[in-house]
């Protein structure tokens, strides 16, 4: 299985939001709340996001079986909507994707994240990279979500004189 991560345009907004309803429908089960925002967004608020967003999409044979997308406010990277395909779960695919929005914003000094607090493979997947609980939050009376941060490490470069 070949998969190529590349930046998404505006028009693979409808593939995108198709897969985002496929791939949430586990997290509406997990907490009971078939009202989150994944499930509920429209093509026209999707749209809207690629002026300030970046969208990565991970493609197999010419399908979508994988994005993310991120924003940048300051040194501060917000990365939001993780997703892959059912079938494709569990093949590093998202780790993938991760690692790549990381990199498409080398000039980030931290980049934050949220998912639900049930949600234990997303956040064992976020602690493997690197992120750490900042805070809790309710998003609904049945979703609360955890917020996470990753800081980006500089290391000092030292130039020696002989």
């Amino acid at each position: 299985m070949v998969i190529f991560i590349d930046r998404a345009s505006p028009g693979d907004a409808n593939e995108v939001l198709a897969l985002q309803k496929l791939a949430y429908q586990s997290e509406a089960e997990l907490n009971g709340d078939w009202t989150i925002p994944p499930l509920t967004q429209t093509l026209s608020e999707i749209q809207s996001e690629y002026e300030t967003k970046v969208f990565l999409k991970a493609v197999c044979v010419d399908k979508i079986i994988g994005s993310v997308r991120a924003s940048q406010n300051s040194g501060t990277c917000q990365v939001g909507r993780l997703i892959v395909h059912p079938d494709y779960q569990g093949r590093g695919i998202g780790t993938l994707l991760m690692k790549r929005i990381e990199e498409a914003f080398s000039c980030a000094e931290r980049f934050e994240l949220f998912t639900s607090t049930k949600s234990t493979s997303n956040i064992r997947l976020y602690r493997r990279m690197g992120y750490q609980e900042l805070y809790e939050e309710d998003l609904s009376p049945n979703v609360r979500l955890v917020f996470m941060e990753k800081r980006r490490c500089y290391e000092e470069t030292r130039v020696w004189n002989t």
